[in-house]
């Protein structure tokens, strides 16, 4: 058992990327996959698929390369709210991911969704992750 699956996930990813790895198979919550949908938009990974199990279901997902150099998508991937320091952020003071080339993704009341689309629907919420 482990106390944050947030992070367990962004590791998970982090890890299988490291190991030049196609595919990463991830234990699955309505929150990891907000989160996989938001990093297929935005071009981070190439897809991602839910499988249903006995027991619990699991996100499969496809990473993304360079495909001549290999390198991946995603340079950093890191978590920005922890459950034991929780960051919060309103619509004016939210985060800048490397001045707009990243993408900082944000728990609002209307749902998972990048810093860019809060700050244009001017709401706030919990800083999830950076992602660059």
């Amino acid at each position: 058992m482990y106390s944050d699956p947030i992070a367990d996930y962004l590791t998970r990813l982090r890890n299988g990327m490291m190991a030049r790895k196609r595919v990463v198979e991830i234990p699955s919550s309505k929150m990891k996959v907000a989160i996989s949908k938001i990093l297929m938009e935005k071009g981070y990974i190439l897809n991602y698929k839910v499988e249903e199990n006995d027991v619990q279901d699991t996100i499969k997902v496809a990473l993304k390369y360079h495909p001549v150099t290999k390198v991946p998508a995603i340079k950093k991937i890191e978590r920005a709210s922890s459950p034991g320091l929780r960051y919060y952020a309103g619509a004016k003071e939210l985060p800048r991911v490397l001045n707009g080339l990243g993408v900082a993704i944000i728990s609002t009341s209307q749902g998972l969704m990048t810093d860019k689309e809060a700050r244009v629907q001017n709401i706030g919420g919990e800083v999830v992750c950076h992602v660059y």
